[in-house]
């Protein structure tokens, strides 16, 4: 009973505050005149706000705070709050072991909403958010919030000290980027990521660390009301907003914290997977897709970097699917993808899991390629499609 209470006080807290600061980010984004305008590029018609995510910290970090605090103060003062069960509560919060990391995670997470500000602002170069993500990975690093072992992946178990900081760094401005490349529709970056977050609030509960299950749903709480303004919110009524890059940083950074956190449990085995495979499997879409345009990219002589329209989002869209249906595709194929990875973990390594995975990945991008190819055939279309 005592996480269900502290899991949904932060939530509701959070999405509270989220869903009175959004209104006011709109308010203001129209009389500044703060638009994302629409281009050849983008999908939407229309001037939208894309400053979502300024109320993504402050939500999160508000909620975190205020429960944490009454939590303390209740054993503290030695609180009869039976229900919550308060010493089973603490007990569980090591001071060393959860304070630290989240503390650390809470520096990168206002780096990345700095940056994110910034870049929805005024722009920012590509190579300074790198340098910025490298910073937020350091600092998950010196928290001890590091891949540190591969759990037999390859046979490789324990990860020298320097290897461990290197791939958490790689991780961290993987997973960031991923987020960030993936918010190409309404409703897809913040719907897998709540996706991500639902799963890892649950996992770190039924492994009793509640602190961080709380981050996961105070991170779920902002993506509630944000999803509502994106996918239903009417442009025309000045409803609908982006949570641009400040929101795409923001929830890359706290998905990378819980997904590397995940990675150092127990390695007994949560929900009887690996705990790589828990780590991992709910950003295996946005992961892979981000995988095969880089590749895409560099094969064709274009820089890995400069936008096209090659994502998965993009290929339904192709086929003539509408937006909304496109997002519910996608979403259900994580939710499928996240309990084949978990059903298939007890019977195979981590490493056999990726590469399923990535077979699974291909073929269906390579169906799609022909189906989007045979439909442009049809219709006379002469471009085709990579």
């Amino acid at each position: 009973m005592n996480w269900i209470l502290l899991s949904l006080a932060v939530f509701f807290i959070s999405m509270v505050i989220c869903g009175i600061i959004i209104p006011q980010i709109l308010l203001i984004a129209f009389r500044k005149r703060l638009f994302d305008e629409p281009d050849e590029r983008k999908i939407h018609k229309g001037a939208v706000p894309r400053l979502g995510g300024l109320a993504f910290m402050p939500s999160i970090v508000f909620s975190l705070c205020f429960v944490s605090g009454l939590l303390f103060l209740a054993g503290e003062n030695n609180a009869s709050w039976d229900m919550l069960s308060v010493k089973r509560v603490l007990n569980s919060v090591s001071v060393e072991n959860q304070v630290i990391p989240v503390c650390f995670g809470l520096c990168a997470l206002m780096v990345m909403y700095l940056v994110g500000i910034a870049d929805d602002l005024i722009g920012v170069k590509y190579r300074a958010k790198f340098v910025a993500q490298i910073l937020a990975g350091l600092l998950f690093a010196a928290a001890d919030v590091r891949l540190n072992s591969l759990g037999g992946m390859l046979g490789i178990y324990e990860l020298p000290v320097v290897i461990s900081w290197v791939l958490t760094v790689f991780l961290v401005v993987f997973i960031v980027n991923a987020i960030n490349l993936i918010d190409g529709i309404d409703g897809l970056a913040s719907g897998l990521s709540g996706i991500a977050m639902a799963f890892y609030g649950l996992s770190f509960n039924a492994a009793d660390q509640f602190l961080y299950g709380m981050v996961a749903f105070a991170g779920l709480g902002t993506l509630v009301p944000f999803f509502y303004y994106n996918v239903f919110g009417n442009a025309l009524r000045r409803k609908k907003i982006f949570m641009g890059d400040t929101g795409s940083l923001t929830t890359g950074i706290v998905l990378s914290f819980l997904a590397l956190e995940i990675s150092n449990l127990d390695r007994d085995g949560l929900f009887t997977a690996d705990v790589l495979v828990v780590a991992f499997a709910p950003l295996a879409i946005p992961c892979l897709d981000v995988v095969r345009v880089f590749v895409h990219r560099v094969i064709r002589g274009n820089s890995p970097f400069l936008p096209d329209r090659v994502h998965i989002h993009h290929k339904l869209l192709a086929l003539g699917i509408p937006q909304r249906v496109a997002m519910v595709v996608i979403l259900g194929a994580s939710a499928g993808l996240i309990a084949l990875n978990l059903i298939l973990s007890p019977m195979f390594g981590p490493f056999m899991i990726v590469v399923t995975d990535l077979l699974i990945w291909v073929v269906v991008n390579f169906l799609l390629t022909k189906k989007i190819r045979g439909r442009q055939k049809r219709e006379g279309i002469s471009v085709g499609y990579d």
